[in-house]
């Protein structure tokens, strides 16, 4: 272990391993094969890649998305470590190239798609090749209970007797409940006891979920008070990612959007610009991000409540990869519900449709519970709920509780007046007593509560507090093509005076880190030079690694080598420019 200690520090610039790492690493390099559960963040790659470095043949890696590969494969070169990857992208003799690179013994890691192992010439292949280590990224696509199972994954089977004596096996995920490590186990043939299960617990994200908000207002409002960070914004359809994204560019942020719908070549340029840093914020659907190794993502938020737990966890745990304080917020609709239940029962395999409902209603809990988020997430994955976590939306809101049962009331009223068939914009509309022609083909003018919240709310503010009464039960929504509300059993305790409604005030918007001109001035260097090797920035150094130097303000060069996440190789490569940079600000300073 002293010697997979010092390479790490070699190549990857770091004293240490962190949680379960050292665990892992050391069952790899007996011939043990094991379950590896990490979150996102957590280290997962540095359990195969060390190994890989240490064991004679050539590890191979599956990896479920191209993406993935790439970043990990930039990620190794730079790090003067020989890897590859075959996937859709290569021509026919790029694969031959690469094939014989593995079988002269140039390469250490060769990255796969599990779909290539449906391909018996390729199987062919490989039988040729010494593969002591098998690591299976994403490892809960290959259970049905995953959220994520990809059929392709059980063509990983085959692998086992394709060489005389089969090759250490290594699972690596972030998401997985108890069942689905069970499934992984069994498929992958993982004794239980080699199971490393870190826990999901991410000391660094602040988790918070806001209901009834203007989410357009809302967004447009946290990008300006945190203009320097780069983030997420996931949506559930093309469709509102297109609006988002064309809302954004229009207020002059620099935006991209990923989703399906986009040709491969945009999605791949999209893509790109994010990773670079040359668009700070990113609009997308679920399609983009699994594996995706950005670390300085310092936001993610979901404008869509998403699907189900899994998919929320590890699209959210793409902030702070770094391991600085990063935020992860849901901004939550009743209509979300209704949104991804269509999608389920669009896009599901009939037989999978119950079960993907049951994980929806449990995205729901999540999103009206009170008490702590972090622990209501634990306990979704089988974990034990701790002390709560003290950061998240639920054990800081110190926000005052108003009474708002007179406007509750008279809301309810107005629905039950307009006869309990229309919806919440048409109620939201005859409350201000807006002028539309409808007001009077309707009849809505005679009303007795047309007008009545007039002067002191705008319609926005109205019908974000009608999603408000939605979200507390008091009002129901009636689905069809055109969505109704009606007074619920507990609206009309309301109504009758025998419950009171309170509710707490607007979401003030934080900002998450004060700025420190000396952290952009290596980063433009970082930038610069990240352009010169056509590599994403973070694969010169994390955030996290330019925070602590901006710490230490090391006086001598060889004071970068004790710095997190400058090792030896990356010292040679950029020590001295970033150290000369850090001098001149300093001296630049110190002048003013």
């Amino acid at each position: 272990m002293e010697q997979a200690r010092q390479m790490l520090q070699h190549h990857f610039g770091y004293d240490s391993f962190r949680n379960g790492q050292a665990q892992i690493i050391q069952q790899t390099l007996q011939g043990q094969s094991s379950l590896c559960v990490m979150p996102t963040g957590g280290g997962k790659s540095i359990c195969y890649q060390i190994p890989a470095l240490m064991l004679e043949g050539l590890t191979l890696v599956i990896s479920p998305l191209i993406s993935l590969m790439q970043d990990q494969v930039e990620a190794l070169r730079a790090a003067n470590i020989p890897a590859a990857y075959i996937n859709s992208t290569l021509s026919v003799q790029e694969v031959d190239e690469t094939m014989q690179l593995a079988s002269a013994g140039y390469l250490k890691l060769l990255y796969i798609a599990p779909e290539r192992l449906e391909s018996a010439t390729f199987l062919q292949a490989l039988s040729y090749l010494s593969v002591p280590l098998l690591a299976v990224d994403e490892a809960h696509c290959i259970s049905q209970w995953g959220h994520d199972f990809r059929p392709s994954y059980r063509a990983i089977q085959k692998l086992f007797t394709l060489w005389p004596q089969k090759p250490t096996v290594l699972a690596l995920t972030a998401t997985a409940t108890p069942a689905v490590c069970e499934d992984i186990r069994q498929l992958l043939e993982i004794d239980e006891q080699s199971a490393v299960i870190t826990g999901f617990a991410r000391d660094n994200l602040a988790f918070s979920v806001l209901i009834g908000e203007n989410k357009e207002r809302y967004i447009k409002n946290y990008l300006t008070k945190n203009k320097l960070e780069a983030g997420i914004i996931y949506a559930a359809t093309r469709k509102a990612v297109d609006a988002i994204y064309d809302v954004l560019s229009r207020s002059g942020e620099s935006v991209a959007k990923y989703h399906a719908g986009l040709a491969e070549e945009m999605r791949m340029s999209e893509q790109e610009r994010f990773l670079k840093d040359e668009a700070r914020i990113m609009v997308a659907t679920n399609a983009f991000g699994m594996g995706i190794d950005k670390s300085n993502v310092r936001f993610v938020i979901h404008y869509q409540m998403p699907r189900n737990m899994e998919s929320y966890y590890q699209e959210a745990g793409r902030a702070g990869r770094d391991g600085l304080p990063s935020a992860c917020i849901l901004l939550y609709a009743s209509g979300d519900v209704q949104t991804q239940r269509f999608l389920i029962e669009q896009t599901q395999d009939a037989s999978r449709i119950t079960q993907e409902l049951v994980k929806l209603q449990t995205m729901v809990d999540y999103c009206h519970t009170e008490g702590c988020l972090q622990n209501a997430i634990l306990l979704y994955f089988g974990e034990k709920a701790g002390e709560p976590c003290g950061r998240c939306g639920n054990c800081n809101d110190g926000r005052e509780v108003k009474d708002v049962t007179v406007d509750a009331q008279k809301v309810l009223a107005c629905v039950v007046r307009m006869g309990q068939k229309f919806g919440k914009t048409m109620v939201a509309q005859v409350l201000i007593g807006s002028k539309n022609q409808k007001m009077t083909e309707f009849g809505f003018a005679r009303l007795s509560t047309y007008g009545i919240l007039k002067g002191q709310y705008s319609s926005k503010d109205v019908s974000s507090f009608i999603e408000f009464l939605i979200a507390e039960g008091l009002l129901a929504v009636k689905h069809g093509t055109y969505p109704t509300i009606y007074v619920s059993e507990e609206g009309k305790a309301v109504l009758l005076g025998n419950r009171k409604v309170m509710r707490k005030e607007a979401v003030i918007v934080r900002k998450l880190a004060d700025n420190d001109p000396l952290f952009e001035h290596l980063r433009a260097l970082r930038k610069q030079i990240a352009d010169e090797e056509q590599v994403p920035p973070f694969v010169v150094f994390s955030d996290k690694t330019l925070r602590e130097l901006c710490e230490q303000k090391p006086m001598e060069l060889d004071g970068l080598r004790r710095v997190s996440g400058i090792g030896e190789v990356k010292f040679e490569k950029y020590g001295k420019r970033f150290f000369e940079a850090l001098q001149s600000f300093l001296t630049e300073a110190s002048n003013i």
